[in-house]
This record gives C-alpha cells, sequence and structure tokens, in this order.
C-alpha cells in the first residue's frame, strides 16, 4: 500500500512513496493513479469528472464530443430525445450471418418539425432586434398555442412567428413596429398586422396599450439626441393627446412628430425623412401629424424648455 504525504483532489497531490518525484498515470477505466517506476497504485477509485468522449454533430455539422444532448423541450409535441429502433429492408441491412441490422434512429413528429423551423425563426428574430431570451420564450409558447388552436391553417409560418414576436414584445413592455419586425422577417407589414389581429382573438390574450413613452426613448437614443431633447418631446407627446389634438393617429406616428419638433426648437434638428427612418412612419404621415400639432405648439413645449429656434421661426409644414 503507499501512504499519501498530501492528498490532492483540487489542491492535494497525491505522490507514491517508494518514488516521491516519479510522475503519476490516471488509468480512467479502472480509476486508479499509478507511479510510472514502480507500478504501486498510489490512488484508487478517483472520478472521472470530464465528458465522455463521444462524436455526434450538431446542427451546423460541427463536431461535438459532448455525450449529453440537448435539454428536452416542452414545447414540442413528444419527446424531443426520443429514439426509435427500426430493422430495415433491403440486402444491405443485413449482416454476414443472414440476421437484421437493427438502425437505432431518432424520429420527430411534422408537429415538431414546424415549431423548430418556427422556433428558430424567432430566435434569429430576437437577435438580430436585440431582444432578451425570456421575450423569444414567450413568443415561441404563443407560436405553440396557435399552432394547437390549429385556427390559422395556410398563413404563412413566418408571419405568424412575426405576429408572435410582436406581441411577446408588447406583453413585456418592449415593443417593436411593425416595420421593425419586417426588417428582421420574411413577412410584409400588412400580412404581420392581420396576423396579429387574429392571434389575439384566437388565443384570448390579451395586450397592454401602446403609449408613445414606449418608443421615444429607443428613437432618440438611436437619433443621439440630447435629453432635454428628449424630456421635450415626451412631454409634447403627452400634452398633444390630453389636448385632443392627435386623436386617432398611432403612437409611433405622435412620436415621431413630437421628436420632430423638439428637435427643430433646438440647435440638434433632425430631419423627417432621419425620424421616420427609425421610427418606422412614413415622412408624409409624419409630416402631417406634426402639422396638427404646430398650431398649438405654446401649449405643448414644457415651461422650462430653453428655445434655439423661436417657434414662430419653426417649419409650419
Amino acid at each position: 500500500m503507499a501512504s499519501t504525504k498530501s492528498t490532492k483532489t483540487n489542491v492535494f497531490t497525491l505522490r507514491c512513496d517508494n518514488h516521491p518525484d516519479a510522475d503519476l498515470v490516471e488509468d480512467y477505466h479502472a480509476g486508479d493513479v499509478i507511479c510510472t517506476e514502480c507500478g504501486l497504485v498510489v490512488g484508487d477509485r478517483i472520478i472521472d469528472v470530464g465528458s465522455e468522449w463521444r462524436s455526434f454533430c450538431n446542427d451546423n455539422d460541427r463536431k461535438d464530443n459532448s455525450r449529453v444532448g440537448a435539454a428536452e423541450n416542452e414545447l414540442f409535441e413528444g419527446s424531443n430525445i426520443s429514439t426509435c429502433i427500426t430493422m430495415g429492408s433491403g440486402s444491405s441491412n443485413i449482416n454476414e450471418d443472414g440476421k437484421p441490422i437493427y438502425k437505432n434512429r431518432r424520429t420527430m413528429s411534422s408537429g415538431d418539425r414546424v415549431l423548430t423551423i418556427a422556433f428558430k425563426e424567432i430566435t434569429q428574430m430576437a437577435e438580430r432586434l436585440n431582444i432578451p431570451y425570456a421575450i423569444a420564450e414567450r413568443a415561441k409558447t404563443i407560436f405553440r398555442q396557435v399552432q394547437d388552436s390549429k385556427s390559422l391553417k395556410g398563413r404563412s409560418n413566418d408571419t405568424i412567428s412575426s405576429a408572435c414576436m410582436y406581441i411577446a414584445c408588447r406583453q413585456e413592455g418592449v415593443p417593436r413596429t411593425f416595420k421593425e419586425l419586417c426588417a428582421v422577417s420574411k413577412a410584409s407589414k400588412r400580412d404581420i398586422g392581420r396576423t396579429f389581429k387574429l392571434i389575439v382573438r384566437i388565443i384570448d390574450t390579451s395586450v397592454d396599450v401602446v403609449s408613445t413613452g414606449d418608443f421615444m426613448s429607443r428613437f432618440c437614443t438611436v437619433l443621439g439626441l440630447a435629453s432635454f431633447i428628449q424630456k421635450a418631446a415626451i412631454h409634447i407627446a403627452d400634452k398633444a393627446g390630453s389636448l385632443n389634438i392627435v386623436a386617432g393617429r398611432s403612437p409611433v406616428s405622435i412620436a415621431g412628430a413630437a421628436i420632430y419638433m423638439a428637435s427643430q426648437a433646438s440647435d440638434d434638428k433632425k430631419t423627417a425623412n432621419e425620424i421616420g427612418e427609425i421610427s418606422g412612419v412614413a415622412e408624409t404621415t409624419l409630416k402631417h401629424v406634426y402639422k396638427l400639432m404646430y398650431p398649438r405648439a405654446n401649449d405643448l413645449f414644457p415651461e422650462d424648455f430653453k428655445f434655439s429656434v423661436p417657434i414662430g421661426s419653426m417649419p409650419s409644414m
């Protein structure tokens, strides 16, 4: 028997009594640590905490030596780690002794195949929009509910995925515009809007009402506007709503017009085209909303706003 002068798993060191300076090797199969000089078993029952090396191929056809597969996804119809052992047909499935060769292969239902493709699309949209993982998972759950209802057969899964992402974003308080979703998906703005309304009715879910404040901070940040301009734009949009100046207009177009008005009164002016590119609002629509707000500009700006350009010198459209 070997005595251990100092023991080490992470911090200890094993040594051979007869050859303290000799190298030790580990027999992974037996779980023994052996002295290379005399063959003495210095330690036994050692647990190998490394991976069990067995080659698999992942979705990107790269070698993956992990024996453990992906976690089971509860959103799929059946276990996504199930396998089916079958006997093939033909001479190639008979061994030299004339006995059949049984093959182990993983199976996937048509429903799970649709979910797999849709979930991949949702994940890609979330990455392009820089949306958190939790929101993408919510969109996947909504897609699964829609598929279970079987009420949107014949509609493009890309359109349904985009609409589910739109709903998930609104439910989580980080709404995105239809144009933003169009930019990262294969669906059109009109189709996403129509499908969104159908899904809300089908799965009987609710979405919070979108306000101008949901977009203002993001739009101003992308445009590189100062905080005092953002603050003024928020005040202008809220005041225009309370005075019923822009009734019936979408919050996105109101936010864009308010940003345009606040920037035109400052040194950091942004054109309607620049704001339209960021907000997804047509330039003509933005100018029309601004034209409704301009006659009441004196009432819309906050009292402490420092004008670089007088209201009378601002564009009146």
